[in-house]
């Protein structure tokens, strides 16, 4: 499970520096389901114009899934903190793609669930979400 864990990690940390080049002030809750009860999501990311609390999900395989718990919470903390909630899809060797909970599907559990061609077909890419490739840097001001 630590392997895994450590996995989750570095994928989520992979997510931070991605967003953090397309030029979003971006932090990741470490331990964000672990260390506290409150309701928090794994990365925040804010350019300005948009605002993000995003569930990071990664897998080697297909398909994955989010407990209908944790879609609430994330779905609770945006609403609460004025964020877009977005579920980060990431498979081996693929990019990320995100969704907005109510576009995932519902299993009968009450489960979410993200297919890998799901992803690549229907998901938002990164360049997208950060709405394109530009960079602000000190000297735009």
């Amino acid at each position: 499970m630590a392997n895994s864990n450590a996995k989750g990690n570095r994928r989520e940390r992979e997510l931070v520096n991605a967003l953090d080049e397309t030029g979003f002030a971006v932090m990741r809750a470490p331990a964000s389901g672990a260390a506290t009860k409150r309701d928090l999501p794994d990365v925040l990311a804010g350019n300005g114009e948009e605002f993000y609390a995003i569930e990071a999900k990664s897998s080697a395989g297909d398909p994955i899934y989010l407990d209908g718990e944790e879609v609430e919470s994330l779905v609770y903390f945006a609403r609460n903190f004025g964020a877009k909630p977005r579920i980060g899809a990431r498979f081996d060797r693929e990019d990320w793609y995100f969704f907005h909970p109510a576009d995932l599907h519902t299993t009968d559990a009450g489960s979410y669930r993200v297919k890998k061609q799901t992803a690549l077909a229907d998901g938002t890419e990164l360049e997208t979400l950060a709405g394109g490739p530009e960079r602000t840097g000190l000297d735009d001001y």
